[in-house]
């Protein structure tokens, strides 16, 4: 399976980059399979002129994007369905699941073929952590962190040499970690306090970060340091900083509420030096460089927590009406529970929406910072809901740990925490709102 999904993908992604942008196929109906159509590749088209294209519904999906979504799936319930209780007991991703996902493909999605990645376009991102959440958020976040945020930092930010010694790796097996927050610095987060100072040969880091996902697995860490405190957050750079490096180390590992096979860990800086080369952009723009790329993270989350809906939906409904009998029929008969179910999945069409549109306004390059705002906060809204209700349309099935109902429900916690918490979110849309309609 490994090896047809690696090869599917790089067929793919050929597809997207000469122009595919719509199909006139019909893609046979699959449970709430949105299918938008994809306008621009991983090389970001800035000159679309949208008074020219044919508008379709956000339901629509290319050929390959369809082809995308079910073959991701597919693999997410072969290889990674039955590991997911025993990833979720042992608070650990198998290292084996990390491995399949670099040998198909999914950790290099918007990464050039030229740099061994499959070159596609970054609705097909989105696809993929959608995907994978519904059978399990946690191997859902570790490729939407290593994507989204890691592969797009290097890709925007980083110069020609930096592109040609890390796409590469970060294609074909090196994970990597986005660490901004800090114990001080959550969602103020350009109040960090590790800081960076110039040295003869480059730079030298000392501080502490918190809440970092990968970071028990990831190989490689873009680290945001204040290179001269004097100038407040603008400050603030990025840096490259390997996991073997003198001085790094992971201080703690954190035991969670929810998707717990995903690893945060606290990590300690201890006069770490890097060489110049290992600066990511410019000197004092690495705020810059945080608020871009998380702007473009929360549509990951977003469908991380539609992905996680879907899941828990598919699981809890498949039970009510074919398995579980109350009162000599199966409960899923009742009117009661049937527009319970209704009213969820239509929550779930209704985010999938929002993340699906974020997503193509971002590849066309119009502003989606409210976009994604609006996505992330109501697809976590949205996950908590439906999740929560999943476990009491199972009853006494949905509370034990025999199944996935409990587990999705607590891990569907998280998505109004990181990446920017709902409040953020929130304050995001309203300051918009503010200057729109002041008049």
């Amino acid at each position: 399976m490994a090896a047809t999904l690696s090869r599917t993908l790089r067929p793919l992604s050929r597809a997207v980059s000469s122009g595919l942008s719509s199909s006139k196929r019909v893609i046979p109906a699959r449970t709430l399979q949105y299918t938008p159509r994809a306008f621009s590749t991983t090389t970001r088209r800035r000159d679309v002129e949208l008074t020219d294209l044919t508008p379709t519904p956000i339901s629509h999906l290319t050929e390959t994007e369809a082809l995308m979504a079910e073959t991701v799936y597919k693999f997410a319930q072969e290889q990674v369905g039955p590991k997911v209780r025993e990833m979720d007991e042992a608070e650990a991703m198998d290292p084996a699941v990390i491995e399949q996902l670099f040998e198909q493909g999914l950790m290099g999605i918007e990464i050039p073929e030229e740099y061994g990645g499959s070159g596609m376009n970054f609705t097909s991102a989105i696809i993929a952590i959608e995907e994978l959440a519904r059978v399990d958020p946690s191997v859902s976040v570790m490729v939407d962190v290593h994507n989204t945020l890691v592969n797009s930092a290097v890709m925007k930010y980083g110069d020609a040499e930096a592109q040609r010694k890390w796409l590469p790796k970060l294609a074909s097996g090196t994970l990597g970690s986005f660490c901004l927050s800090e114990p001080a610095s959550g969602s103020d987060s350009f109040a960090l306090q590790t800081k960076a100072e110039k040295t003869a040969n480059g730079y030298k880091i000392n501080g502490s970060k918190m809440w970092i996902t990968n970071s028990m697995e990831a190989g490689f860490f873009i680290v945001f340091a204040n290179l001269d405190p004097s100038k407040g957050y603008k400050g603030i750079t990025a840096f490259i900083v390997e996991k073997d490096t003198p001085g790094f180390s992971i201080a703690k590992k954190e035991k969670k509420l929810g998707i717990r096979a995903s690893s945060t860990c606290t990590l300690s800086f201890d006069d770490v030096e890097i060489p110049k080369s290992n600066l990511l952009g410019e000197e004092g723009k690495g705020y810059k460089i945080a608020i871009g790329i998380l702007n473009e993270g929360r549509i990951g989350i977003a469908a991380q927590m539609t992905g996680l809906a879907l899941g828990a939906w598919e699981n809890a409904a498949g039970y009510a009406w074919n398995d579980r009998k109350q009162f000599g029929q199966l409960i899923g008969t009742f009117q009661g529970m049937q527009h319970q179910l209704a009213q969820a999945y239509t929550e779930i069409a209704a985010a999938r929406a929002l993340v699906y549109n974020a997503a193509r306004k971002k590849e066309v390059g119009q502003d989606y910072v409210v976009d994604a705002a609006m996505a992330k906060l109501y697809a976590s809204q949205v996950a908590g809901r439906v999740a929560g209700s999943a476990v009491e349309w199972m009853g006494g099935m949905g509370f034990v740990r025999e199944g996935i109902a409990e587990k999705m429900f607590r891990d569907s916690k998280i998505g109004a925490i990181y990446e920017g918490t709902s409040n953020i979110q929130l304050q995001t849309i309203a300051k918009k709102l503010q200057t729109q309609y002041t008049r």
